[in-house]
């Protein structure tokens, strides 16, 4: 169980949606926060409003896509708290198209954002994590990731599917060591990630996971993620109709692909 109150949290992707969402939750529970994104002027806006509430929050913009910018997030967090307790690790783009219409590099900017991101930031902060023998990582994946649906934002898919994987490793490894895991998986949210989303096939509708899942508000993810990180819960789907359907997976995986092929067909 990872203490929120006095603890350094670390949020980024924290300029919108459930990065934001989040780090307003954190403040609240009296967490000291550093945010981290690109769009600089959303971010400083984020950070004003936890300062203007009472809270502790600094604000670094970065493209963290590059790759020495957990290496500046590190350096700027110790300068400012001196320690690190919480990652929450949200960067994420979307890129919409059919398979045969997606560029390589569209694929590999997907994967050095939304994968890579991860894996820079676990290599930067574990070790001091470790050092500690306590503290807590949440990663956010999705629902594309668990499930198969998402054929029109495959790298997207993809990447959020290697974050399942990589933090149930984690969570082997680092649980036994005093260090909480947490693998955030949102179904339907209101966020803006839509809005920096390209397009690479005319006309292709956005798939959902299915009619069964409602929208949520960003602000309740946010108090989801907080209670996760306080109470050590390792797998936070947004919405809990996703088990049955993991479970009718698990039980027969060609049955359950088939099914949505079937489901999905034009």
């Amino acid at each position: 169980m990872t203490r929120i109150a006095g603890a350094v949290a670390i949020v980024t992707g924290a300029a919108n949606g459930i990065g934001r969402a989040t780090a307003d939750s954190l403040a609240r529970r009296g967490a000291r926060l550093v945010l981290a994104d690109i769009d600089a002027a959303r971010l400083e806006e984020a950070a004003g409003a936890i300062r203007a509430a009472g809270g502790q929050a600094l604000a670094i913009p970065l493209d963290l896509s590059e790759p020495d910018a957990f290496d500046r997030l590190r350096e700027r967090t110790w300068a400012e708290y001196g320690t690190v307790d919480i990652v929450m690790n949200n960067v994420g783009v979307l890129v919409s198209g059919l398979p045969q219409d997606i560029p390589l590099a569209e694929w590999e900017r997907i994967i050095n954002l939304n994968l890579m991101g991860v894996v820079r930031s676990i290599h930067r902060f574990l070790p001091d994590l470790l050092a500690k023998g306590s503290g807590h990582i949440v990663n956010t994946a999705s629902f594309a990731g668990l499930f198969p649906y998402a054929f029109d934002r495959l790298p997207y898919a993809a990447t959020k599917g290697a974050i399942v994987t990589m933090t149930e490793g984690l969570a082997l490894y680092l649980e036994p060591r005093g260090i909480g895991v947490t693998l955030l998986c949102p179904g339907p949210v209101r966020t803006a990630i839509g809005n920096t989303m390209r397009s690479f096939t005319e006309g292709l509708p956005l798939r959902g996971p299915g009619p069964q899942f409602a929208f949520r508000e960003a602000g309740e993810v946010g108090e989801m993620v907080a209670d996760a990180i306080a109470s050590n819960r390792f797998f936070l789907p947004t919405d809990d109709l996703v088990r049955p359907l993991l479970a009718e997976r698990g039980a027969d995986m060609e049955a359950f692909l088939r099914a949505q092929a079937m489901a999905m067909a034009p």
